[in-house]
């Protein structure tokens, strides 16, 4: 925790420093001359160089400070931990930097001229050759390549540089492509091949190179192929309206390696029936092999259930559920709709579109909470409104703070109707005590939500976690029965039939996390029953395996019989990193027939959402300066694109919250007032655009054009200076990178001011 306990000096304030860092714990300031010098609180040994030394002590780790010998074990393991983890997170990346290194290779077969990079007349060799060496791929990299910053000066490497910053400013390259792996194996791929290398034809690019491309990534995925026969996988599709109101369907398929994206298609001319998209699911089932696919999962649209009704009628094989991202949000929609949440949503949605109409506003917000802002775009609306939610309590006692500042009194914004009413809210105690509520009740959902969302194998784990936040949301209401009551029926509104299928009750039993914990699952007569409707859908029409997996093999799970009685099994189930497929693999070999379906029903995903995640990269190729692209390699770039930050992102495992968006799309309604309106009313059905959208699964829609968090330019008021205006530059917005804040049950109330 930052400086909280911080020691008073005589005849000033509290010392604090801005900062988070996990030492402040042990550590506080005393001199007020100067900053480095800390005290600790354990011992009182006073000392130099910050906290970074105050760990040094803590840990124990001499030649720097003498060691506190009060810290316990748990104290300096902790310490330890942190003052070694930027060494490790250094190692780390320039191990990764590295590899991608190694994976260059710019050599031909049976290319001579190419291969002898290197060993050219020395009469015809340019100013690089001198760094050049021959390229042999069976000698290690590093013994031969030379370092760049030993040999050449900082002046030529800067001005090598310049050149391609002017390329990135005028193309509008974002910054952050620099760090793209890809973008690092050219640099090493150009410097090799030395002086004089011409860049390709557009020809070349769009033909020869493309085709090379898409034949390279499906090369690359050929492992989720073999992967779909051994464990099976879920085929998702889902219909999205474009910015030019194009409709776009898309098909991914997801498996244990993560999600794959095939085909996307424009269907703007023909009605999304449910024989249409039976008829396009179908095709794909076709491709892959009916064997392999064990679900289908789209959302709860009307038309999507017409097809699931003639998938069930060719394929009895085949499960269809509802996307759990889209059922989720539609949960806590309705709670949010409740006469307990609504009110305190709406506030604080006024409070912060007040606060970001105005250069004024914005610029002082900012200037109090350390140029940060309290809006947090997510992934979807729910997530946006959690997240914005959370920030709001996180930033409390600072926006108190400007509210009782000179400068709020003098701006001519906070005089108005809006401004009052936006003081008044932030120094509201109940206002602020039913933002904890908020956050209390929706962050189990938020898990849940979290789980859906991601790439991994969340059908294992679906049921069991809705049951744990309904067990979480009766803490946070303080055992309220009649509360608890109201909110669960909301969400039981909307999820039933949809998250509590026979196959996610099947999946609960066949985890053992669930099932072993809590032997009353192996009586519960509905989870049961669950149970043997799918085990009759698995095997449709075999009845010796049916008999086999439900009188023979299912009974030796459930009493721990053989390798599940193991002393390893059990603890296994405790591991961090445990999984209940691999689980399955590894002390299921005595009940192969379970063991098969518990593996293809465990490795299944819940959520449709990778093929949203597509449609971001669908609009980027489909730009209106690529708008020339044909069809065929419009697919394929997107493709590319799509399977290729998939890949990255398994590759380099990202620690960024799932629930975080990449724009403010998701977040309008607390930025601009009346962002996601209802402005045009078809004629033959009466229905606005947001109710047809959000029935056929599309996209919100929302004011002509998005306003991003850091835009500034649109909102200038009459009256307001120069000075005034923040710079996109001055702005540090919350990073990607930051998880999401647990709520502290023990909310210090210290800093609530009387409204």
């Amino acid at each position: 925790m930052a400086a909280a306990g911080a020691s008073e000096v005589p005849g000033s304030q509290a010392l604090k420093r801005n900062s988070d860092d996990m030492a402040w714990e042990f550590a506080e300031l005393f001199d007020p001359d100067d900053l480095q010098r800390v005290r600790c609180k354990l011992c009182g040994k006073e000392m130099s160089g910050g906290v970074n030394r105050m760990k040094q002590h803590i840990a124990q780790i001499r030649g720097q400070v003498t060691p506190c010998l009060v810290a316990n074990a748990d104290q300096q393991a902790r310490c330890k931990a942190a003052f070694e983890a930027p060494q490790k997170r250094k190692r780390l990346k320039e191990k990764q930097a590295e590899e991608v290194r190694a994976e260059v290779t710019i050599d031909a077969e049976d290319d001579e001229e190419l291969n002898a990079v290197g060993k050219g007349d020395l009469k015809n060799a340019g100013p690089m050759d001198q760094y050049v060496v021959p390229i042999d791929p069976n000698v290690p990299l590093k013994k031969f390549q030379r370092n760049i910053n030993d040999s050449i000066d900082k002046e030529r490497s800067y001005r090598v540089g310049q050149y391609l910053t002017r390329w990135m400013y005028k193309k509008n390259v974002p910054f952050n492509a620099i760090n793209d792996d890809d973008f690092k194996q050219f640099c090493e791929a150009l410097g090799r091949y030395g002086p004089d290398w011409r860049q390709p034809s557009q020809y070349l690019i769009r033909e020869k190179m493309l085709l090379q491309e898409v034949e390279k990534t499906r090369e690359l995925l050929k492992p989720h192929d073999v992967e779909r026969t051994n464990t099976g996988c879920s085929i998702m599709t889902g219909a999205w309206t474009d910015k030019k109101r194009r409709s776009i369907m898309n098909l991914c398929v997801h498996c244990k390696l993560g999600t794959v994206f095939l085909e996307s298609k424009e269907a703007s001319a023909d009605a999304h029936t449910s024989l249409y998209i039976f008829n396009y699911v179908d095709e794909c089932i076709e491709k892959i092999g009916a064997d392999n696919v064990v679900q289908v999962v789209t959302d709860n649209a009307s038309n999507n259930m017409g097809a699931k009704a003639m998938l069930k009628s060719k394929r009895p094989k085949i499960f269809w559920t509802s996307c759990a991202t889209h059922t989720i949000n539609l949960m806590v929609e309705a709670i949010g709709k409740l006469r307990q949440f609504a009110p305190v949503i709406t506030k604080a949605k006024e409070l912060t579109i007040f606060l970001y109409a105005h250069h004024a506003t914005l610029s002082l917000m900012r200037s109090y909470t350390k140029k940060r802002d309290i809006v947090r775009p997510g992934v979807t609306r729910f997530a946006s409104a959690f997240l914005t939610l959370q920030s709001l309590a996180a930033k409390r006692k600072q926006l108190k703070e400007m509210c009782c500042s000179d400068t709020w009194e003098e701006c001519k914004h906070t005089r108005t109707k809006k401004g009052k009413s936006a003081h008044a809210t932030i120094m509201s105690r109940a206002f602020w005590k039913n933002v904890t509520l908020c956050i209390k009740v929706f962050e189990p959902l938020v898990k849940v939500l979290r789980l859906a969302d991601s790439d991994g194998q969340s059908m294992a784990s679906m049921y069991g976690e809705i049951i744990e936040a309904k067990k979480a949301i009766m803490l946070a209401v303080e055992n309220s029965e009649k509360d608890y009551r109201v909110i669960t029926t909301a969400m039981e509104s909307k999820m039933n039939g949809r998250l509590d299928t026979p196959l996610h009750m099947a999946a609960y039993v066949l985890n053992p996390y669930y099932s072993y914990s809590s032997t009353s699952i192996f009586t519960d007569l509905e989870v049961m029953s669950a149970l043997m409707e799918v085990v009759e859908i698995f095997y449709h029409d075999d009845d010796e395996k049916q008999n086999k997996v439900l009188n023979i093999e299912l009974p030796k799970f459930k009493k721990k019989e053989g390798m599940f009685g193991k002393v390893a099994a059990t603890k296994a189930i405790g591991n961090e990193n445990y999984n209940a497929g691999e689980w399955w693999a590894t002390y299921g070999l005595q009940t192969p027939v379970l063991m098969d379906m518990a593996l293809r029903i465990l490795n299944l995903t819940t959520s449709s959402s990778g093929c949203e995640r597509n449609w971001s990269v669908y609009e980027q190729v489909d730009a209106k300066r690529r708008n020339k692209l044909d069809v065929r390699r419009r697919d394929n770039l997107v493709y590319i694109q799509f399977n290729g930050r998939m890949m990255d992102k398994r590759k380099t495992y990202s620690s960024s919250d799932v629930l975080l968006g990449d724009d403010a799309s998701m977040a309008q309604d607390w930025i601009v007032e009346g962002a996601y309106v209802d402005d045009e009313v078809d004629p033959a059905t009466g229905l606005n655009d947001t109710i047809i959208d959000e029935a056929m699964g599309m996209e919100p829609r929302r004011n002509a054009r998005v306003r991003e968090l850091h835009e500034v330019e649109e909102f200038v008021s009459d009256g307001e200076s120069e000075h005034d205006v923040v710079m996109e530059d001055d702005i540090e917005f919350e990073s990607d990178d930051d998880r999401v804040i647990e709520t502290n049950d023990n909310e210090d109330e210290e800093d609530v001011m009387p409204s």
